[in-house]
């Protein structure tokens, strides 16, 4: 017969453990302390086994036969539940080690082996860190989409849209990994195309007009006080690198006989290293700095650790001073301001420039070929744009595209 509940909850211990039958193997199992303990017994490969469901009242009677049912449907199959509980609980074990912050990590030291560049790395570390409160403990396989977009909506509610769209992206990088290492079934941030607010565009302020780029060279030559910010305006306008990787120079990266600095790899924004052909104008400034740096490992120092690079807003704050906004120009603008003017004045090809301004192709093969292909052109190119900032400086004009000699575009490295 059938058990009820109120069998259940008025069974009493006696001398002796005994048990109350259900039906299908499952059975209570009345201890002498009076614990009341669900058994089901079943048989599998012809011997008789045993399995535990839980103690009543924490599981009930009706929650003990759903339990039943399913280790019978598991028997149907060929499967022993309790060798199957054994893998269960050992899953769920792994997937609560596995979580989304420990995934993450992995996925970071395999970014560093792979040798992107440090603050890159340091970018990413920021933005996981931006999800690690909500959802860095979770085991990455039980995160869903709604979870993820939960953490992603605080990052919004504090105004920075663009770094949730960011976080978003770079969690997919971390559950792809984490699918591809079998610790997670599917990336559910693919679920959120759509999901967060989409900023506004901000383009780096950069100056373009000729005019305004010859007043802008003149303000900085008159900077007085700090010789070494004065001479990192100079040489970014002449080489348009991007800031961190001027602030990062260093004297070992120059060859001046040869007249390159040479970039490595891990400094660059795409971990590849980098050349830069040095104008007779960037020389100069190379050894009029180096009388006052020349003991640093860098060519632009902090004033109070000679052995650190220059802060990251040293230079937009000279341009503040200069009374130029941030919707004016910014350091990152000199880059802009090398392309637009380069490519107006279609002395050069266009692929030469983008090598110059060390952009990715996408193309492995193609990059490599480009970079030694134009390597000459680059040369008398970066020597045309010092001379072209000197005359802008000098009168603010535009130098008569029809009275250059136009250069012959490379063929050889």
């Amino acid at each position: 017969m059938p058990l009820s509940d109120a069998a259940c909850r008025s069974a009493k211990p006696g001398e002796k453990p005994y048990k109350i039958s259900d039906a299908g193997g499952l059975f209570l199992l009345v201890e002498k302390n009076g614990s009341r303990l669900w058994r089901q017994a079943y048989r599998f490969d012809g011997k008789q086994r045993l399995i535990a469901l839980g103690a009543y009242p924490a599981v009930s009677l009706a929650d003990a036969r759903v339990a039943r049912d399913q280790n019978k449907g598991l028997l149907a199959k060929g499967v022993d539940p309790s060798a199957q509980r054994k893998l269960d609980r050992g899953a769920a074990r792994i997937a609560r080690t596995n979580t989304f912050r420990i995934v993450s990590d992995e996925l970071i030291a395999k970014f560093e082996a792979e040798g992107d560049n440090p603050a890159t790395i340091e970018k990413k570390k920021w933005l996981i860190g931006l999800l690690g409160g909500d959802i860095g403990d979770r085991p990455i396989a039980e995160i869903a989409a709604p979870e993820l977009l939960d953490a992603l909506r605080k990052i919004e509610r504090r105004g920075r849209y663009e770094s949730a769209r960011r976080a978003r992206s770079l969690a997919g990088r971390v559950f792809r990994y984490a699918v591809a290492t079998g610790r997670a079934e599917r990336d559910p941030s693919g679920d959120l195309a759509g999901a967060l607010i989409s900023p506004k565009v901000q383009h780096r302020a950069s100056i373009t007009e000729p005019k305004a780029v010859g007043a802008l060279l003149r303000a900085v030559d008159d900077i007085d006080g700090q010789v070494t910010t004065r001479a990192a305006l100079q040489l970014i306008a002449l080489t348009f690198v991007r800031p961190g990787e001027l602030r990062h120079a260093e004297w070992k990266e120059f060859d001046t006989r040869g007249a390159v600095w040479k970039i490595p790899a891990h400094k660059m924004k795409m971990p590849r290293p980098h050349m830069v052909p040095l104008s007779r104008q960037a020389l100069a400034i190379v050894a009029d700095i180096r009388k006052v740096t020349g003991t640093s490992p860098f060519l632009f120092p902090q004033i109070r650790s000679w052995h650190r690079p220059i802060s990251d807003g040293t230079l937009n704050a000279a341009l503040r001073r200069l009374g130029y906004d941030k919707t004016q120009v910014t350091a990152h603008g000199f880059r802009s301001t090398a392309s637009t003017l380069l490519n107006e004045s279609r002395l050069w090809h266009h692929d030469a420039i983008e090598r110059q301004l060390a952009h990715q192709d996408g193309d492995e093969v193609r990059a490599a070929y480009n970079s030694a292909e134009y390597w000459d052109e680059r040369v008398r190119m970066m020597q045309w744009w010092a001379d072209h900032l000197d005359e802008l400086r000098a009168t603010g004009g535009v130098v008569p595209i029809a009275k250059e000699r136009r250069p012959q575009f490379s063929s050889a490295s």
